[in-house]
């Protein structure tokens, strides 16, 4: 027994190998005419086998992309569009560049550092107080996340003493950063289902 797993792979495994063995056939027929309503009765049969897809705009179009992908583009016939080489599309795509550099408190990242540089650069008055007031609770929020033990205002006046080089002086004294913390689903489903229990009580 001849089984799938011992034969060639397909090109395109979700038109099956009947399809791929009916295009193998219509490349073997000598009569240009033979070849081109063969290829023609194929397209038939793969539309046929996603007829969700019929609305969807250029469907005709790929469904020849899809036939002389799976020929090798070998297949000669008057193809009734412009075929497009899914080979070259499936080239490897240029290495993403990442930045460089090592970051100094993995735990604000590279956003924080950055908000920091562009307060130094603003002149001093209420803009650039609530900006670094808006920089100071967002360290916080990363304080809490990554541990609870040292969120506190003192630690956050620290860091950002040191990622701005000491241009940003902020007084622990009345600091008083207010911290919302948005419950995690988990704590959510835990509230809601309190709810639902205390109601039936009542």
């Amino acid at each position: 027994m001849n089984y799938n797993t011992q034969r060639e792979n397909l090109p395109m495994p979700e038109y099956g190998r009947s399809v791929q063995e009916m295009i193998e056939h219509a490349m073997t027929l000598g009569d240009r005419q033979q070849r081109q309503r063969c290829a023609e009765t194929i397209i038939s049969i793969m539309g046929s086998m996603f007829p969700t897809l019929r609305d969807v705009p250029d469907f005709q179009g790929k469904l020849w992309d899809h036939l002389a992908y799976m020929s090798g583009y070998g297949l000669d016939i008057d193809y009734p569009v412009e075929i497009t080489r899914l080979d070259t599309e499936k080239q490897k795509p240029e290495p993403v560049s990442y930045p460089k550099g090592g970051i100094r408190f993995r735990h604000y990242g590279r956003i924080v550092p950055a908000l920091i540089a562009e307060a130094c650069r603003m002149p001093e008055g209420p803009d650039r107080q609530q900006m670094v007031r808006l920089i100071a609770v967002q360290m916080k929020k990363d304080l809490l996340a990554w541990n609870k033990e040292l969120a506190d205002d003192g630690r956050v006046a620290q860091d950002i003493r040191l990622l701005s080089d000491g241009k940003i002086e902020l007084s622990e004294d009345g600091l008083n950063l207010q911290v919302i913390q948005n419950p995690s689903p988990s704590q959510r489903q835990f509230q809601q289902r309190g709810r639902r229990n205390n109601k039936r009580r009542y």
